[in-house]
């Protein structure tokens, strides 16, 4: 039997359902309370015709509760919804005595929480999916200030890692022949270089020399996951203000490009937060590209450098600091420095290497480049290929990374040595220039004296 038809067909039921209760008095504004009734009654039903309209049921309850009760609703399944220990403890107990698959499947069935039974059972509901995903960030949303709730992130995690995983994923190209309902959506989620307007977008979209792909997944129709904006170019971009003005473009057709530039990835469902698509969708990215056009030598990206003007800002007050070091810091504070020519070439000399060593050699405490975007490409197999100095001299750009953009490069040949040695050892792949701006960078700081 055909499930979308059925799924609809019973979604339909429960809404007539809905108004015939409405209309004799039923509450049409329930509480955390009524939720968790119709949740214990959805993990109760054995049929699959009645789980559907009792799915729908409480993703509406859940739709109509206000942040209070939601976040109450939260704390139930919290404390409610979780594995029985005790059903744990006899579980374990059975299978030290016997070890073998039939017990250690019981145990595994003990541990999972009763919530993710619920989300299966919730997801049967038409467009289930993408509810849950909204529930989640929801939930994101409450975690920071309530900790408690962090064990019910967990399995949302769990489950949307398989339903989410790659072989369901669908890449499909964005341009002007896109229906407006999802460029609306292409504008409202980018979130890296905003897009005001829609002559803006139109630009981006040229088939002259720009290229947008997003993963879409069937279960949540026509809302992007995550989406890419190329740059076709002649030669490595090192500044964004061209790109996104349209200026100076040497490409007249895309055949006369030589580099593909990934200046733009953009998340788009917050409930979907750390699962991981944006490696999956530029390597098929790069394999479309190379499909039509494959006269493309160079697949890089011109990216942001989000935390380090607020690293830089730490440095002050680092012993290791030279004093050439925070004097360029100083000098930094002056509003419109980098309109002074002088100025700016004087900051390139100590800023750039302080850059190379930030993004090469500083670590988290996991032994990962504190930079997230470094993190991400360096994960997928990119180089750390070029600092550009002055890459971005929008009012974010200056903000957040005093003006530097990064190229990161991805040599089709070396992704997957770049990827296991980052993955076994943090391992930087960095380019020669880069690793003399680092060696730079330490002899600037050679010259620091202890305060």
């Amino acid at each position: 039997m055909n499930m979308t038809f059925l799924q609809e067909m019973f979604n339909n039921i429960t809404q007539r359902d809905a108004l015939l209760r409405r209309r004799h008095g039923y509450n049409t504004n329930p509480d955390h309370a009524d939720l968790v009734g119709a949740c214990r009654a959805l993990l109760e039903s054995d049929g699959e015709a009645s789980s559907i309209a009792l799915a729908s049921r409480a993703l509406a309850m859940y739709e109509r509760l206000d942040g209070t009760q939601r976040r109450l609703f939260f704390a139930r399944l919290a404390e409610e919804f979780a594995a029985d220990p005790t059903r744990i403890d006899q579980a374990y107990a059975t299978y030290r005595e016997t070890r073998d698959n039939a017990t250690l499947n019981t145990l595994f069935a003990a541990c999972e929480p009763r919530r993710q039974e619920l989300f299966r059972r919730l997801n049967l509901a038409s467009d289930g999916t993408y509810q849950l995903v909204r529930m989640r960030e929801d939930l994101l949303a409450l975690r920071r200030e309530h900790p408690e709730l962090t064990g019910i992130d967990a399995d949302f995690a769990h489950l949307f890692a398989s339903w989410f995983n790659r072989g369901f994923l669908m890449l499909k190209r964005i341009d002007w022949n896109t229906p407006a309902s999802l460029l609306e959506r292409i504008i409202h989620y980018e979130a890296v270089h905003e897009i005001h307007d829609w002559n803006d977008l139109r630009r981006r979209l040229d088939t002259r020399d720009r290229r947008c792909f997003a993963f879409f997944h069937p279960a949540i129709g026509d809302e992007p996951l995550i989406f890419v904006e190329v740059a076709l170019c002649k030669g490595l971009p090192d500044h964004i203000q061209p790109i996104l003005a349209g200026e100076d473009s040497e490409v007249e057709s895309p055949e006369d490009a030589d580099t593909a530039a990934f200046f733009g990835i953009s998340n788009c469902q917050t409930g979907l937060r750390g699962i991981s698509f944006g490696n999956f969708l530029i390597k098929q990215v790069v394999q479309e590209l190379k499909q039509e056009l494959p006269q493309l030598k160079h697949f890089v990206t011109l990216s942001p450098v989000p935390g380090f003007a607020r690293w830089l800002e730490a440095q002050r007050d680092d012993d290791s600091t030279s004093e050439t070091q925070r004097e360029a810091l100083d000098a930094m504070d002056e509003p419109g420095w980098h309109r002074d020519p002088e100025r700016a070439e004087a900051l390139k000399a100590v800023v750039r290497p302080m850059a190379a060593r930030y993004l090469a050699q500083e670590k988290n405490d996991r032994g990962l480049p504190l930079n997230p975007v470094a993190r991400f490409h360096l994960g997928n197999g990119a180089e750390l290929h070029r600092i550009n100095w002055l890459g971005d001299v929008s009012a974010k750009g200056l903000e957040q990374a005093a003006g530097l953009m990064v190229n990161y490069l991805y040599v089709l040949n070396d992704i997957e040595r770049n990827h296991e040695n980052y993955t076994a050892n943090a391992t930087v792949a960095c380019s020669s220039e880069v690793r003399d701006l680092a060696r730079k960078a330490r002899k600037q700081q050679a010259k620091g004296e202890p305060r």
